[in-house]
């Protein structure tokens, strides 16, 4: 039996027993048919089903509800869009970009919402999102993202800078010259969250079979060694284990994310640093860290940085780097000197997906009845919900707001075949720590990061 608990914090701090529901008994027919039982299935089966509860929905999962991203991911619930903007807005116009970005706030509040209507135990707490400037070229990038903000539209109620006095108000991060806030972000324990929806899934009348591996998707049929689900819709909500699929090789590539979390810590600590509000919390440099205080009083902190593996492949090996451990750690230091050589209780990672243009998208063929919503590029706790929410209303043949909006049935290209996936994805991600680090050395802007995005379509 595989040991859920080890991939994950969260998994790991589950109540009761972590034991697979029933797998599919053979072959049937349903309606919609859902690939995957992360967070985008479970949120597409929870809209269809209350939506029309004379719907067959079901969803076929190969390990547990939870089991990838969705269960192990750094907690934020916060509203980064991926892709370009702009390049949305040379194709649906900008007023169609800021209604994208207004609705992903808005899914916010309504993960909010069903969270407490539905008495889900997700540690949901809406704190906020905390941008923080480390350096002064990353105090300029910040200014930089306030003024382009503004640019679009956008409020000081959406996002402001906070100085140095205000940002120790809330966290007293070392070194910290100021901050940029968002009010539209929240704290989740995502393992709580998925785990939880799926119990409310079961509850509205859809049927989860775990332990049922998808081994081909083709229109109208989801394949299984249990036998065939044939469906009117399939719905493809496997993120980084699509290129596991036949035919789907080159729509994304997986790309790891390490984290780690400490020990409970004691009240002296939270007395000493603040963050009472529990806002998760970055900076600006280009290979990201996230950070957050969970319910229980650890801190959990992951980042960027390992590597690409060629052919997209996918481990269990690849979940915990000793090198990226020790680098988590030494960075929580950093941030608070007084964890240095805290005890660190949890090693784990996975995989999320990023299309070659590094746009998110949604969508439903209907010729085919293949749908798909993914390549959320690790911000998919709430863009998953608005997918669900729009897949929803294309299954259902209804024309609204969430339906006209950019992403819907943004096709991204393949990506080149290998070797050149590999050395050009590798080639990236050094790239970007090597722009890091210059900043570090020069006090300057590294113009480095900005080629090597505009190289990849980022």
């Amino acid at each position: 039996m595989t040991d859920y608990r080890a991939r994950s914090m969260w998994l790991d701090d589950l109540p009761g027993e972590l034991v697979p529901r029933p797998s599919l008994p053979g072959p049937t027919d349903v309606d919609v048919a859902i690939v995957g039982a992360g967070f985008t299935g479970l949120w597409t089966a929870y809209y269809l089903k209350k939506a029309d509860p004379h719907l067959r929905v079901a969803v076929l999962e190969r390990e547990i509800a939870g089991f990838g991203a969705s269960g192990r991911n750094g907690g934020w619930c916060h509203t980064t869009f991926p892709g370009s903007r702009e390049l949305a807005a040379r194709t649906h116009g900008r007023q169609a970009v800021k209604d994208q970005q207004r609705a992903l706030h808005q899914t916010v509040y309504e993960i909010a919402r069903v969270v407490d209507e539905e008495g889900i135990d997700a540690r949901f707490h809406l704190g906020g999102q905390l941008d923080l400037a480390l350096t002064p070229v990353q105090l300029l990038r910040l200014r930089e993202t306030v003024d382009y903000e503004r640019s679009w539209g956008f409020g000081e109620d959406d996002y402001r800078a906070l100085g140095a006095a205000e940002m120790r108000e809330r966290i007293r991060v070392a070194g910290c010259l100021g901050a940029g806030f968002t009010p539209h972000g929240a704290a989740v324990d995502p393992a709580r969250l998925a785990r939880g929806l799926a119990d409310v899934v079961e509850k509205v009348g859809v049927p989860i079979y775990e332990r049922t591996p998808v081994t081909g998707i083709a229109p109208h049929l989801a394949v299984t060694p249990a036998g065939d689900v044939r469906a009117e819709v399939v719905v493809r909500a496997t993120e980084a284990f699509t290129p596991e699929l036949p035919g789907f090789e080159r729509t994304v590539v997986p790309i790891y994310s390490l984290m780690v979390g400490t020990e409970p810590l004691p009240r002296s600590f939270w007395d000493e640093v603040g963050w009472s509000g529990r806002e998760v919390f970055g900076d600006f440099r280009f290979l990201i860290f996230y950070a957050m205080r969970t319910a229980d009083d650890r801190i959990a902190i992951g980042g960027r940085g390992a590597p690409y593996h060629y052919g997209s492949r996918l481990s269990e090996e690849y979940e915990r780097d000793p090198v990226v451990r020790e680098h988590l750690r030494a960075l929580l230091g950093e941030l608070f000197p007084t964890l240095e050589g805290v005890r660190v209780t949890h090693h784990w990672g996975g995989a999320i997906a990023a299309a070659r243009d590094w746009y998110t998208s949604t969508g439903l063929d209907r010729s085919t009845g293949m749908a798909w919503a993914g390549a959320y590029v690790g911000d998919g706790v709430s863009t998953t919900n608005l997918a669900g929410r729009t897949l929803r209303d294309l299954i259902l043949g209804r024309e609204t707001e969430l339906t006209s909006l950019p992403w819907v049935d943004h096709r991204s290209k393949p990506w080149e075949p290998e070797p050149l996936r590999w050395i050009g994805v590798n080639a990236a991600l050094r790239a970007m720590g090597s722009a890091d680090e210059a900043e570090l050395r020069t006090g300057r802007p590294s113009r480095r990061a900005t080629y090597v995005k505009k190289l990849i379509g980022a």
